[in-house]
């Protein structure tokens, strides 16, 4: 397949970039399945977040369709949108990942510092999130109140106004398209173990669990944002549909019924 291997920042708008001009010239026929976020990984050197960042950038641009448990497919191009006007939106994982660095550190030294006053707000903030039902604005301002709970315990007007940021581009097109295919309720119910988890270390004053907590819940946010968009399993089977247009025509064998003809061939020698 077409593609060359990118070395920049924000990796994920150039493989978009790549993506959509393959698409624009046919390398990839609209209706057929684009190859899998680990063979584009694989081919373009790069990890799997990244290419899922590109994924979501094209499909809230309209240029592919995303079926969770199924695949990625080509649209019709009377169906794309224009691109955001912000071409340098940070991708949802390159969020939390900062996001994981930042916070934690943060719930750390909130362990150390925390008065009953800064417990009450984390406390008032966990107690609304578990009276809201997922998914809706209500559910985003307790989540995003809890963290800035955590983040005023501090006394650091500049952290607050960081935190309250970061999680602010939740907002942003790519990150709720993304929330869009994996967020329910019972992502939002974990979550808010998580919280309490987070809650428990900073009432006990316990220092390092607050840390790990805070890393467990946004790691873990990046695990559920990073479960499989299509069967990796039956990619081999029906990579024909996603391969460039010219070879559409000559689906791909598994490896299973290649090694089956292997046996069978062997047998008859």
């Amino acid at each position: 397949m077409p593609l060359e291997a990118v070395e920049a920042r924000r990796l994920y708008r150039q493989v978009a970039d790549q993506l959509r001009s393959l698409i624009d010239r046919g390398e990839y026929a609209v209706g057929s399945r684009l190859p899998t976020e680990r063979e584009l990984a694989e081919q373009l050197k790069i990890s799997r977040p990244t290419v899922r960042e590109a994924l979501i950038a094209l499909e809230v641009e309209g240029r592919v369709r995303i079926r969770v448990g199924s695949g990625i497919y080509v649209n019709e191009p009377a169906d794309a949108k224009p691109a955001p006007a912000a071409a340098d939106i940070e991708g949802p994982f390159e969020l939390l990942r900062a996001r994981e660095f930042l916070e934690s550190a943060i719930a750390e030294q909130a362990a150390r510092v925390a008065t009953r006053d800064d417990l009450a707000r984390i406390d008032a903030s966990v107690i609304a999130m578990e009276k809201v039902v997922h998914r809706g604005k209500a559910s985003m301002v307790h989540d995003r109140a809890f963290h800035i709970a955590i983040a005023g315990s501090l006394g650091n007007a500049v952290l607050v106004r960081v935190v309250g940021e970061l999680f602010d581009q939740r907002l942003n097109p790519y990150f709720a398209q993304l929330a869009r295919h994996f967020e329910n309720p019972e992502t939002w119910s974990t979550a808010l173990d998580e919280h309490r988890a987070v809650r428990d270390a900073i009432a006990a004053h316990d220092a390092e669990a607050a840390r790990e907590a805070m890393r467990k819940h946004l790691v873990r946010s990046q695990e559920r944002f990073a479960r499989n968009f299509g069967a990796e399993g039956t990619a081999a089977s029906s990579a024909g549909r996603g391969r460039p247009a010219r070879a559409a025509g000559k689906p791909a064998k598994s490896r299973k019924e290649t090694k089956k003809r292997a046996k069978s061939a062997k047998a008859r020698r």
